[in-house]
C-alpha cells in the first residue's frame, strides 16, 4: 500500500505563490505516478499536473499551464507543487495522488489519495 501526506496549503492573494508538498510512504517503490488534482466547493474534481517518477513527462492542465510547476525528489518520495501568479479561481483543495501505473491513467483517478490541502486566493 502507499499513503500520501499534503503539506503546504494555505491563503495568499491574488498574484502570489505557494509551494505544495507530498510526501509518499508504504510501498514506494512502486509509484509510478504522482500528481495534484483539485476540487472548489460545487464543482467537479480537476486533474493540476502529474509527473512520472522515471523519465521526463510531465502534464499540466492547460488552466495551470505557465503558472505551476510539479517537480519531484525521488530520494525523498516527495513531490512538489510550485504554483506562482494564483488567481482566486484557482482557490480549492489540492489532494496529492499516486499510482502505480502511468499508462492511460488521470491523475483524478489515481488510487492512493491524500487528506487535501486547502488553497485560498483572494482577489
Amino acid at each position: 500500500q502507499v499513503q500520501v501526506v499534503e503539506s503546504g496549503g494555505g491563503s495568499v492573494q491574488s498574484g502570489g505563490s505557494l509551494r505544495l508538498s507530498c510526501a509518499a510512504s508504504g510501498d514506494t517503490a512502486s509509484i509510478k505516478c504522482m500528481g495534484w488534482f483539485r476540487q472548489a466547493p460545487g464543482k467537479q474534481r480537476e486533474g493540476v499536473a502529474n509527473i512520472h517518477m522515471a523519465g521526463d513527462t510531465i502534464l499540466y492542465a492547460d488552466s495551470v499551464k505557465d503558472r505551476f510547476i510539479i517537480s519531484r525528489d525521488t530520494a525523498k518520495n516527495t513531490v512538489y507543487l510550485q504554483m506562482n501568479s494564483l488567481k482566486p479561481e484557482d482557490s480549492a483543495k489540492y489532494y496529492c495522488a499516486a499510482d502505480q501505473i502511468c499508462w492511460n491513467r488521470r491523475v483524478v483517478t489515481f488510487p492512493f489519495r491524500g487528506q487535501g490541502t486547502q488553497v485560498t486566493v483572494s482577489a
